[in-house]
């Protein structure tokens, strides 16, 4: 009796069988935690502490805000986000050291004036431990960055030797239908089958765009290879400079004042975020989200100068199309690009990925102990 011949189709699926299980176990902690990190700024908004607003006739004058933050010794204001949204507070960025890179986060009524340090809740440590397990397996970041950088590769081929395999031999209609549904009244084999076989198919191409995006983080040289590869610098956090003089400090616009210009100059409703003026970027850098805008992670961004007058101003929808999809890297990876209508596939296509190793591990069992009962009779 001849051998049956070993064809390409064949050596793809020993390539995704031996991938598979090589990479099965970093690949369900990496893809877990991901789920999770679907909806994270949402876990984190059910179990923070609430912070109640009601409306009144006035808000306050951002000055005004800024100054009841200085005299509370709260420290140095950075920045300050305004929501379009009346009943939520105005969130500022405080340094206690203006050294500091970040510093923390502080909510105020706009309307009373009162404040609200945010503090840690119960959910943060939990999403930390769920993000540096995404990143780094819990391991220091040198080791655990590239192990996850290999693993996310792998995945990689998993997804288009997975969508491979799944294509029938014959290509009609009849058999490309099997592919597509699950047969949840068969035996449990097959039900496990078609979980791994049909899910998979489903989840692949956003997957895919996850592996894509995902090593961004993990290889340095790939980064910089993606950004040379459309032509725009991915993660640019570079600050623009302009020749901006210092002024006199009667001739220094308000915090108020250049509200009031980036609402007139971005002329429609959404959340404004204003970075103040330091002593290495003498301008006001601010950045306006529209409501009604196809991504509520795209934004406008306008520079001023301490006197008002308006230095840049960058539309996003003018910026070339691999400026636009360099900028969006991020929110592309973890699903905030189209809202929570991506966030619910991210968060069902994460899902799948991690059932996954756990389903194609339990095949390859199965057809292990069906050679076995062959070679015994």
């Amino acid at each position: 009796m001849s051998k049956k011949k070993y064809s390409i189709k064949k050596f793809i699926n020993d390539v995704h069988l031996w991938l598979g299980l090589a990479s099965g176990i970093i690949l369900f902690l990496v893809c877990l935690s991901g789920t999770v990190l679907a909806f994270e700024h949402e876990i984190k908004d059910a179990f923070s502490a609430k912070f109640q607003i009601q409306k009144k006739n006035q808000k306050l004058d951002v000055d005004d805000l800024v100054s009841v933050l200085t005299e509370n010794n709260q420290g140095v204001v950075s920045s300050v986000k305004i929501p379009a949204d009346d009943l939520k507070p105005y969130s500022f960025r405080v340094k206690k050291d203006p050294k500091q890179r970040r510093g923390f986060t502080v909510l105020v009524n706009p309307y009373t004036a009162e404040i609200k340090k945010v503090e840690k809740s119960s959910a943060d440590a939990f999403l930390t431990t769920m993000f540096r397990l995404h990143r780094w397996l819990l391991l220091d970041t040198k080791i655990g960055r590239p192990i996850v950088g290999v693993a996310t590769i792998i995945f990689f081929f998993l997804a288009i030797s997975g969508i491979v395999l799944w294509f029938p031999k014959k290509l009609k209609w009849k058999n490309v239908k099997q592919g597509l549904k699950i047969k949840t009244k068969a035996k449990w084999k097959r039900v496990n089958y078609d979980l791994h076989n049909t899910l998979g198919f489903y989840a692949s191409i956003f997957l895919i765009i996850m592996c894509i995006t995902g090593l961004c983080w993990s290889f340095t040289s790939y980064r910089t290879g993606l950004g040379n590869l459309i032509g725009a610098k991915i993660f640019n956090r570079s600050a623009p400079k302009f020749n901006a003089k210092n002024l006199k400090e009667s001739k220094i616009i308000t915090y108020t004042q250049a509200l009031s210009i980036a609402n007139k100059t971005l002329n429609y409703e959404g959340d404004v975020s204003i970075g103040f003026p330091t002593k290495k970027n003498n301008y006001f850098s601010i950045s306006k989200t529209n409501k009604n805008n196809w991504s509520p992670v795209t934004s406008d961004r306008l520079y001023l100068s301490l006197s008002g007058d308006i230095l840049e101003v960058q539309y996003f929808k003018d910026k070339p199309l691999n400026v636009q999809f360099a900028s969006l890297i991020k929110p592309i990876h973890t699903g905030e690009i189209f809202g929570t209508f991506s966030k619910i596939i991210y968060f069902l296509a994460c899902l799948i990925a991690t059932s996954l190793p756990v389903t194609g591990t339990i095949i390859w069992l199965n057809k292990l102990k069906k050679k076995k009962k062959k070679k015994r009779v």
